[in-house]
């Protein structure tokens, strides 16, 4: 591991200011992510600025919402009475990622951040990898990519998302707020994210110096009828291959007036799927409806030689997963 100075900050303001009198640096809160990438070589910063000191650790109402402060661990998070009650599709989805002992180390803006999964990106014993070496290629096209997107990738990276809160977070329309060199400012969670483009380096919207300091959750009135799907290989700690989040408000006989879905483990970032969301609202739930919104949020998708199964998986789970809601709201 490459030698770093370390420094641990008293205020936000103090953790700017050494953010931008020093190169090669990054903002450290519990490490899950960013210690392994560092034991890995993926990731060398010659500085790192402690932040787990900050006042960030409070989760409280905001307006006619909830803000929840960047440093919360995921499973306080999770845990809390406003998210369990108001948002339950954000505890489903933070329950479901990682590991006990992880989630609570890991915090809610750290996870905001984590380095999108490629098997190439995470060995730098291969060469080709735009995200480590800009114009470099990448291995993953070419190679085992099981795991890798299906919608909005690029020919320089097909690296996918691993998050689940982060899908949870796009379904409920949330806001990042941060604060940097040139002030505070608000990041909606669909921007948050890029895609990868020409620069699948460059994975998400904050400029240079910015820091993460609370998410914010609008109020939603049907945020308890929700559900997180998540598919995987195993059901104790793994990545999803296909998850998705529905928040939807629907009649007696099933009409859905408010309809909000967001997918993982298709994209290089959550992907708020808005053209089946359209082609739900006003529309019943049932089956033929469904699959017909489905089909049509996937339509642009294209998958490779090991992952393109992820393709139908995405449309069932799409089906199952807005059924679970509507059927749980009529039996409720």
């Amino acid at each position: 591991m490459k030698p770093f100075s370390y420094f641990c900050p008293a205020t936000v303001d103090e953790a700017i200011q050494g953010y931008g009198e020093a190169q090669e640096t990054r903002f450290i809160g519990g490490g899950t992510n960013l210690l392994d990438l560092m034991k890995m070589g993926v990731e060398r910063p010659a500085h790192l600025i402690d932040i787990g000191r900050l006042p960030l650790m409070k989760i409280s109402p905001h307006g006619d919402g909830v803000r929840i402060g960047a440093l919360i661990s995921n499973t306080d998070a999770a845990n809390h009475e406003l998210i369990r009650t108001r948002y339950p599709v954000l505890t489903e989805a933070i329950l479901a990622g990682a590991s006990p002992q992880l989630r609570n180390m890991a915090t809610m803006g750290g996870n905001l951040l984590q380095r999108t999964r490629c098997y190439y990106f995470y060995d730098p014993s291969y060469q080709e990898c735009n995200k480590r070496t800009p114009g470099s290629g990448c291995a993953a096209i070419d190679g085992y990519n099981r795991i890798h997107a299906v919608l909005g990738q690029s020919p320089q990276c097909i690296a996918v998302h691993p998050s689940d809160m982060c899908v949870a977070l796009t379904a409920l329309d949330a806001v990042v707020q941060v604060k940097g060199p040139h002030g505070e400012r608000s990041i909606n969670m669909t921007e948050f994210h890029r895609l990868p483009g020409d620069t699948p380096q460059v994975e998400t919207n904050l400029q240079s110096g910015e820091l993460i300091t609370a998410i914010d959750l609008p109020s939603i009135p049907y945020g308890k009828q929700s559900h997180y799907l998540k598919i995987r290989d195993r059901h104790s700690y793994a990545f999803a291959l296909v998850s998705v989040a529905v928040v939807l408000d629907a009649d007696e006989d099933g009409t859905m007036r408010h309809v909000r879905i967001a997918l993982g483990g298709v994209a290089h970032k959550p992907w708020r799927a808005t053209k089946a969301e359209k082609a739900l609202t006003g529309e019943k739930a049932d089956k033929k409806t469904l699959r017909a919104a489905a089909e049509e949020e996937l339509a642009d998708a294209h998958g490779y030689e090991h992952n393109s199964f992820k393709i139908e998986l995405a449309k069932r789970a799409i089906v199952r997963a807005v059924t679970t809601v509507v059927g749980g709201q009529q039996n409720g």
